[in-house]
């Protein structure tokens, strides 16, 4: 019963800021780290941004250094990504998933749209 739920995507204007929101449940969050990947149409899915189980280390894709931050907050057993000065090449639905698996898989979330755009 692992669940991952994301929230938080829209519209966004080119420059505006959104942030997502990831609330997991099924196993003990604070032991695994947390994922935000992405899947532009076309393209091939990208991690974005990782987390460390404590917190403690974080790692981003180069397209999104210094605009995308992953942050997580395990008594609510949520996991973020606060995303600045977007751009229409953000554009993506957006995916969390946790490193916890029992067969060398983890587990998706459904996916939340952000688009950029005028």
């Amino acid at each position: 019963q692992v669940q991952l739920a994301e929230s938080g995507g829209g519209l966004v204007q080119p420059g505006g800021s959104l942030r997502l929101s990831c609330v997991a449940s099924g196993f003990t969050f604070s032991r695994y780290g947390m994922r935000w990947y992405r899947q532009a149409p076309g393209k091939e899915r990208e991690l974005v941004a990782r987390i460390s189980g404590a917190g403690t280390i974080t790692n981003y894709a180069d397209s999104v250094k210094g605009r995308f931050t992953i942050s997580r907050e395990n008594a609510k057993s949520s996991v973020y990504l606060q995303m600045n000065s977007l751009k229409p090449e953000d554009t993506a639905v957006y995916y969390c998933y946790t490193e916890y698996s029992l067969t060398g898989a983890g587990y998706w979330g459904q996916g939340t749209q952000v688009t950029v755009s005028s």
